[in-house]
């Protein structure tokens, strides 16, 4: 048996993935409706919608399975990912690189799979839709064409997942993923020891200032560039996320303590360089920043609730000097 090799934006394509909630969710009767329809229409035993996470591929929809994953070393998926094309395997018992997979010697005996990836806005590659029968068959090009018709089908309905938690404006998270993402992220670091969880709350000084003086679409701009200057300061798997009005967190999971402050270090010079080229407004905020370790069974509702408390005693204290 032949493993897939990681595709060469794999970082990248994981952090999108995680970004994007969709793994270990409910299931979802508009993916269903695919699959479903997938199976029908090509007459198959199974139809998935895979997504292939680090070390597993999970199945978003499954016609015709029990199992809601196996494991990435196995998956014919993580070959299709490696192509923009559809990956076709119209017998597996001759094919060196499935040839003696556990899937195709043992349940469920795949010997015909058709792989299209399911892309991202951007390009990169997250899963497939993909059919499989236990018995070999040939793929036409009206077949391929086909296929890709419904793998655009669930590349819209990942689409509209991220629209519900994307905020409009600043294109980062919103409220709601926030709490959804971070809360898997503390409970996947949870068991592991020596971790370290930080919250950083920031709040926009003078903000309705700009907005009635200067206008809305300059209140926009700032919201907009402060958003971008935090993804910029802070690591792909943090959580960036705009939680209110001009209000923004990030949950930081760490290893060692107050390895945050670097981050923080990192945005309070964007924002300084940013301000020094700028005449017409000045970009202001108070910070409240928390960190506690994961044997402390602190939830992610207190973190939060004490950083912006802290965040609320330096903007008074600001204010004072």
């Amino acid at each position: 048996m032949k493993e897939a090799a990681p595709p060469s934006n794999e970082q990248h394509r994981l952090n999108i993935l995680n970004s994007l909630n969709i793994l270990d969710s409910d299931r979802n009767e508009r993916f269903d409706r695919i699959t479903r329809l997938a199976a029908r229409v090509f007459n198959v035993s199974i139809s998935l919608v895979s997504l292939i996470d680090k070390e597993r591929q999970w199945f978003k929809s499954e016609i015709g399975l029990e199992a809601k994953e196996t494991s990435r070393a196995v998956s014919f998926c993580a070959h299709a990912i490696n192509s923009d094309d559809i990956m076709i395997v119209e017998d597996a018992q001759n094919d060196e690189r499935f040839n003696d997979n556990p899937l195709v010697v043992n349940a469920p005996f795949i010997r015909f799979y058709a792989g299209c990836p399911l892309k991202y806005r951007d390009g990169t590659n997250l899963g497939t839709l993909c059919l499989i029968d236990p018995m070999p068959r040939k793929f036409t090009q009206d077949d391929v064409q086909l296929l890709h018709d419904l793998a655009a089908l669930v590349e819209n309905e990942i689409a509209a997942l991220e629209l519900a938690t994307t905020d409009d404006l600043t294109q980062i998270a919103n409220r709601r993923a926030f709490f959804s993402v971070a809360r898997n992220i503390m409970a996947a670091y949870q068991e592991k020891e020596n971790t370290f969880f930080s919250i950083a709350f920031f709040d926009l000084n003078d903000f309705k200032f700009i907005n009635d003086n200067l206008g809305h679409e300059v209140g926009d701009e700032v919201l907009i560039t402060f958003a971008k200057l935090l993804k910029k300061s802070f690591r792909a798997c943090d959580v960036v996320a705009r939680v209110g009005g001009d209000e923004f967190a990030v949950l930081y999971a760490h290893e060692k303590k107050s390895q945050i402050e670097a981050a923080v270090s990192r945005f309070n010079k964007l924002i300084d360089n940013f301000n020094d080229a700028r005449t017409d407004y000045q970009i202001k905020y108070s910070v409240g920043v928390v960190e506690f370790s994961s044997d402390e069974n602190i939830n992610l509702d207190s973190m939060l609730s004490e950083a912006d408390k802290l965040m609320y005693q330096n903007k008074q204290h600001s204010k004072c000097n």
